[in-house]
């Protein structure tokens, strides 16, 4: 896996872009849990996997061209933001899915681990699709 970790000013961020495709699934939430790691935050991991999860199939069911570039950016002591970008202009949209569905509840997670704050940067040639994690104080052993 090559993460590329921003230099300079700025908040720390890994980054790396990848195949359009459900098989990037994987190596992002090994891109997501490496930084958080890094950082002292692996108690977000499980949470951090479902986001980027849904963030790459988002990515994968309705972007155009061939790659995606998977951010893991630290914006705060305890807090992550994850990121998809991709090549199309397409607005994600929440749906509401019945219990039957099978498909339609990605941004619906997001929001419920991202407590609400997630959202779409509109780019040049694409789009940012982001969800904040807020990592919880560990809970000290007693």
């Amino acid at each position: 896996m090559r993460m590329i970790e921003t230099a300079g000013t700025g908040d720390p961020s890994y980054s790396q872009v990848m195949p359009r495709e459900a098989a990037s699934a994987s190596p992002a939430r090994q891109l997501t849990a490496a930084a958080l790691h890094v950082w002292g935050l692996a108690d977000a991991e499980d949470a951090a996997a479902a986001v980027v999860t849904e963030l790459v199939s988002n990515a994968v069911a309705y972007a155009c061209r061939d790659v995606v570039r998977v951010t893991v950016t630290k914006t705060g002591e305890r807090t992550v933001r994850i990121a998809v970008v991709d090549f199309s202009h397409a607005l994600p949209e929440p749906r509401t899915s019945g219990p039957a569905d099978e498909h339609g509840r990605g941004l619906a997670i997001v929001a419920v681990l991202c407590d609400g704050r997630w959202g779409t940067d509109p780019l040049r040639w694409g789009k940012r699709v982001w969800g904040e994690l807020t990592v919880p104080e560990a809970k000290p052993v007693e």
